[in-house]
């Protein structure tokens, strides 16, 4: 911190601890933890605490020394926070490099937007979801919010700069630092709309802006510089309990909310918003039992250190999971290792590189460490070189292939192309290629009491309707099949409507969709309202390894149970222990898979016809 900010600073160890419940939610949430569904959370309790303390320190030095050095306080901000990450960022380059460079070209974009601070728009701008990625995720994938906050640290400074201008005292700056979360929430609310991915305004700098000008909001009316060491008994019972109160929001919404929630994303994020201000508003203050319960010394530690452990931890998870590549350590035990290699290596981080560089002690710092004997073969001349070497050869890779990355670099929903025929729409009821083996083009089930040919079914769905309309063709010729990469049940209602005005909506209408998040119970209400004259509705049910799946299914099974016309296609028992269906990201299907989900639609369709699945050539059961 500057000599100038320094008269209004206060150390509040409360924060710290904050700062440990924050960052332990964020991981449990990266590690599919059930209990912390919402620990996406953790992340806007960072935004109100970095909020907080930032504009606090730009207001105490306006109040002690009449003027903002911008250019003091931006390299101070870089000096704290990018050194750590351009270690992180080397280390986890070297290691795709060594272990995974086809990886390293796909997520050289993260690199650079890391760097420059500007990732959370380039995966807006690339429709990288934060939510629905199943090829490999990339290991960079958190740094989005350290982009946010540092876009936050360049505005921020400025708007006090020109409130000092045009003298406004703190009642009005208040009022305008509310104007301006006020729109940012309102931007949040207006810009999501249920049920599809929220990727855009999970990632926004304007719609996610509102946590951290929260923050700023309590440091104009609750300076860490102006709390007395005592308080009344009525106002420390009334902040006591506010702290409280905000903490038992904050955790219970930890707890409970998830990420594709409407709640979350109209209203839910400011409420955790304010309810993490109460938090550090009594946590910030000398006299109350909730500040030195969270300034105990284990919770200070690992607070202190939050920066570090936030960077590592991402990194650390995807790189250690079994399939890539991560040994075979499994459950528990597997989260335990990744949890304290992150707090390991955020501690050397912390020890080597934050503080030194901060403080001007790097140089005595890197004695010390050399002088260990673990790592004096660090000092070698031949390690040097071939360190600068691996450097050199990192940033050829990096540079050369982010020239020749771009959206398709990416998983951009749960839905990724498994052919080359799978980034089109597809309508395939017309394709020569396969031909019917009933006659006339009628499929006779002796059983169902039904005659039904193929141009009598329309299916729609995502990529695994992709993955299985070719054997859809094949056994119902005629049948129309129309499958998109990262539909949502929001498509379907437009896409069947102009399907009917193109007189290619049959009777018999397959609905697949819900691989790529959940969607409300009133909305598939709505869309089977609108099939009235449908003879029959078959929907299917998903297997996809991601929070949404209970959701999605049980309101399939809820709309199947409640319209006598609707039938649910269980994909989900039918295929339960069988992993050779799948493709390695456990949604997208293999032939025999393909096979297997055409055999379950024919069998809901009251149709005789059927793939055999036992005898499969090498090609198709993937070996």
């Amino acid at each position: 911190m500057s000599e100038e900010m320094r008269p209004q600073s206060r150390y509040m160890p409360g924060l710290d601890g904050l700062r440990t419940l924050a960052v332990l939610a964020v991981i449990a949430y990266h590690l599919d933890l059930g209990w912390a569904q919402g620990g996406l959370l953790g992340v806007g309790v960072f935004f109100v605490l970095s909020g907080y303390l930032i504009t606090g320190q730009l207001l105490g030095a306006l109040e002690h020394n009449r003027r903002i050095d911008l250019k003091d306080f931006w390299i101070r901000r870089f000096r704290r926070l990018l050194p750590a990450m351009l270690v992180m960022l080397m280390f986890v380059a070297i290691w795709l490099l060594l272990f995974d460079a086809e990886r390293l070209r796909t997520v050289s974009g993260d690199f650079v937007s890391s760097i420059l601070y500007i990732n959370n728009w380039w995966l807006i701008f690339h429709e990288v979801s934060y939510f629905e990625s199943f090829g490999p995720p990339s290991p960079l994938g958190h740094l989005w919010s350290l982009a946010v906050e540092e876009q936050f640290y360049l505005i921020a400074p400025l708007l006090l700069w020109l409130g000092m201008r045009r003298k406004l005292q703190r009642g009005r700056l208040l009022g305008w630092v509310l104007l301006l979360a006020g729109i940012s929430a309102s931007l949040m609310a207006l810009l999501y709309t249920p049920g599809t991915d929220p990727s855009r305004v999970y990632y926004g700098t304007d719609t996610r802006l509102f946590g951290l000008l929260l923050g700023s909001a309590l440091a104009i009316v609750w300076p860490a510089g102006r709390l007395a060491n005592h308080l009344p008994r009525p106002s420390y019972l009334a902040l006591e309990g506010a702290g409280v109160a905000g903490l038992l929001i904050v955790l219970a919404m930890i707890w409970q909310t998830t990420e594709y929630g409407t709640f979350l994303f109209r209203g839910g994020m400011v409420l955790l918003s304010v309810a993490a201000a109460l938090v550090i508003a009594s946590a910030a203050h000398p006299a109350t039992w909730l500040g030195k319960l969270l300034g105990l010394k284990p919770l200070r530690w690992l607070g202190v250190r939050s920066y570090g452990i936030y960077l590592w931890h991402y990194p650390v998870i995807v790189m250690t999971r079994p399939e890539a590549g991560g040994g075979g350590t499994d459950g528990y035990a597997l989260a335990v290792i990744q949890v304290a290699v992150s707090i390991a290596l955020a501690a050397l981080s912390y020890r080597y590189i934050e503080e030194p560089i901060r403080h001007g002690r790097l140089q005595s710092r890197l004695r010390e460490l050399l002088a260990c004997r673990t790592v004096r073969l660090l000092d070698s001349g031949w390690m040097r070189r071939g360190l600068s070497s691996g450097v050199l050869a990192m940033l050829i890779v990096m540079s050369v292939s982010c020239m020749g990355s771009d959206k398709d670099n990416y998983n951009v929903s749960a839905d990724a192309p498994v052919s080359e025929q799978a980034d089109r729409t597809s309508l395939l009821g017309s394709n020569p290629a396969f031909q019917p083996k009933a006659e006339n083009g009628l499929l006779y089930v002796p059983d169902s009491r039904q005659h039904l040919s193929g141009n009598q079914i329309t299916a729609i769905g995502d990529s695994i309707l992709l993955n299985v309309d070719p054997y859809l063709a094949e056994k119902l010729p005629g049948i129309v099949t129309d499958g998109k990469i990262g539909r949502h049940m929001k498509d379907a209602a437009g896409l069947l409507e102009q399907l009917e005005s193109g007189k290619k909506l049959g009777d018999h209408i397959i609905i697949e969709l819900g691989t790529n998040g959940p969607f409300p119970e009133k909305q598939l209400e709505k869309l089977l309202a609108s099939l009235g004259d449908a003879k029959q509705i078959v929907l299917v049910n998903v297997r996809v390894p991601r929070k949404w799946e209970d959701e999605v299914n049980t309101t399939l099974q809820k709309a199947a149970e409640q319209h006598d016309h609707v039938r649910l296609a269980d994909w989900y028992a039918a295929s339960e222990g069988h992993e050779e269906y799948f493709e390695k990201d456990g949604v997208h299907l293999k032939p025999k898979g393909a096979k297997a989900y055409a055999n379950l639609l024919f069998e809901t369709l009251g149709l005789s016809v059927s793939y055999e699945l036992e005898t499969m050539t090498g090609h198709e059961s993937g070996t």
